[in-house]
């Protein structure tokens, strides 16, 4: 299977379309206000791509440019939010190779595959990622100007991975999560779970394909998830109403919530964490959408899903009811439990 199509749709473009650039330069001064926590681009931003483009990651664990990497090389002084947000509905909705300008994103982790992001989601993350101070990990200075110094050089374009990506083996960026408001806790919980999840399962199917990434599900999922309850100190779960593995059946309540997040994702609606207060403990719950690479394994068959795969399903999960979706469908929640 082509790498251009192993990158998680979770995450929004790491490269985009020059149609619209006034640039002259794509290492000139961004533009610097102090972080806003409501806005709405930055929630999604985190729910939808620091799967692939995580903040917290190494850079030898990455497996997309962070988004400060799209900030610092498509705005400078003379960029207008406009062209901005045109360039970014532009590539997101024909990403490829030619239009690509971060030619070492592209060259180490491949083009993205076409997205699901409706125009008004893109428009938002767009808005804060211009407007606003957005998270980048301890190692990014250094290798930005380690990187544009180079492209200077040699006078070729400037992007992360030009020297295939050194690995620097830096510890990941611990985050203290415990004054955030519950539901922005529960979710920061799901998210960096996420991303540990996304991160095996996509070097999984670049180095190995679908079939093994079914492996690593059925063999690794459920330890990775549980030693990210350890690091939080909470119970994170996966449910669903069509579950692959049984041990994954919403309850009642659960199955109450999966349903209002469908509702609120079939009206394009922003989805916010289901907070539920108990004496002494929270349970947040929070949706887990598809895109187009969870349909390589949970999609249509002889469509999306190819025979050997739903063989292999089949054989690791005899009752899976998993399968049927399209993109951007609710497939289960996170529930989230921690103490007070």
């Amino acid at each position: 299977m082509k790498n251009s199509i192993t990158l998680l749709v979770l995450a929004l473009t790491f490269v985009n379309c020059n149609s619209n650039q006034k640039a002259k330069s794509p290492y000139g001064n961004v533009k610097k206000v102090t972080s806003v926590t409501e806005h709405p681009g930055k929630k999604m931003m985190e729910a939808n791509c620091y799967v692939c483009h995580n903040s917290t990651a190494t850079e030898a664990d990455i497996i997309g440019p962070p988004m400060i990497a799209i900030k610092k090389h498509y705005i400078d002084s003379e960029t207008s939010k406009e062209d901005f947000v045109a360039s970014m509905q532009a590539w997101i909705k024909n990403p490829n190779a030619d239009d690509a300008k971060m030619y070492g994103a592209v060259k180490r982790f491949g083009v993205m595959p076409k997205q699901a992001f409706t125009e008004k989601t893109i428009e938002q993350i767009s808005d804060y990622m211009y407007d606003y101070n957005i998270d980048q990990p301890e190692w990014f200075e250094d290798h930005f100007n380690e990187e544009r110094d180079k492209g200077m050089r040699n006078g070729k374009g400037k992007g992360m991975g030009n020297d295939q990506g050194k690995k620097r083996g830096m510890q990941q960026v611990q985050t203290n999560f415990q004054d955030l408001p519950y539901g922005e806790r529960g979710l920061k919980y799901a998210l960096t779970t996420k991303a540990v999840l996304g991160k095996n399962l996509i070097g999984t199917i670049q180095k190995k394909g679908t079939l093994e990434a079914l492996t690593f599900c059925n063999e690794r999922a459920y330890p990775l998830t549980d030693s990210m309850s350890v690091v939080h100190n909470a119970i994170i779960k996966r449910v669903s109403d069509q579950p692959r593995n049984p041990k994954n059946t919403a309850n009642s309540e659960e199955l109450e919530y999966i349903n209002t997040f469908k509702k609120v994702i079939a009206n394009h609606e922003e989805a916010r964490p289901i907070v539920k207060e108990l004496d002494n403990e929270v349970r947040v719950y929070y949706p887990i959408t598809t895109n187009t690479i969870c349909l390589q394994c949970h999609g249509k068959p002889n469509e999306t899903i190819e025979a050997s795969t739903l063989k292999k399903i089949k054989r690791l999960y005899p009752m899976d009811k998993a399968i049927g979706y399209n993109v951007n469908e609710v497939r289960g929640i996170w529930s989230i439990n921690f103490d007070k």
